[in-house]
């Protein structure tokens, strides 16, 4: 059948050149679409191709962030106290041990520490106390990235200086660890408060009245101050 046979009455045919025009429109627009598409892929390859770099960057940055954070540490920002000792948060002998290998590293290589320090200094609370924060001084001062050269001097001009003249002095002046056995012992027991019982009068007096004079001692607290400045004048007098 022809074209002419199979066209119906008022129904216009095909137009030839209209189908020309919209062939050559849709390719263009697929072409397009694909260079957008191509130029997207770009932008995500290179975006890719950046985060090896940004990632040893940010691994860089963790690194220097966990070798301050194991400095400061190391440094003892929260110094451990004998004197206060909690058994629940810290271990008393591995305590003990680290601050035996700092002495035998660092404090005992100064021949006023190794004349200073008894053979009875674990005995002594108060020594130990004395060696963990200088232990703790010298880790802040030589152990820290960021510590300035005036730590580490502070350290030796007047830190290390103190603790070696208080024991010398006071802790340990006249002591041996002959003094640590059964029956010559000191006592470890902290000395007793002072007129403790006077607390509450004085609280009472600060809080409501601290402009008057303060309580009278009674003379129960009178006989308790006397008691020690009488035995030191016999020892005195001695």
């Amino acid at each position: 059948m022809s074209d002419r046979e199979g066209a119906r009455p008022g129904v216009p045919g095909p137009d030839p050149k209209a189908g020309g025009q919209a062939e050559p429109n849709a390719s263009a627009a697929a072409v397009a679409g694909l260079a957008r598409e191509v130029e997207g892929l770009r932008r995500t390859v290179e975006a890719v191709a950046v985060l090896p770099g940004r990632v040893e960057n940010l691994a860089g940055v963790v690194s220097g962030l966990a070798g301050k954070l194991a400095a400061k540490t190391a440094a003892g920002t929260r110094v451990s106290s004998w004197l206060a000792h909690d058994p629940h948060e810290v271990d008393a002998e591995a305590l003990l041990a680290g601050l035996c290998g700092w002495l035998h590293q660092v404090f005992l290589r100064y021949p006023d520490g190794a004349r200073t320090l008894p053979d009875c200094w674990a005995w002594h609370p108060e020594i130990i106390e004395e060696l963990l924060w200088l232990w703790a001084a010298w880790s802040a001062a030589y152990t820290d990235p960021e510590a300035r050269v005036s730590a580490a001097a502070d350290w030796h001009d007047r830190l290390r200086p103190g603790v070696i003249r208080r024991i010398r002095d006071s802790y340990a002046k006249s002591c041996s660890i002959e003094n640590h056995t059964p029956g010559r012992e000191p006592t470890g027991a902290a000395a007793p408060v002072p007129l403790a019982d006077a607390i509450p009068a004085i609280a009472d007096w600060w809080t409501h009245r601290r402009d008057e004079p303060g309580p009278a001692p009674t003379g129960q607290q009178l006989d308790q101050a006397a008691g020690p400045r009488s035995r030191q004048g016999t020892r005195t007098r001695r």
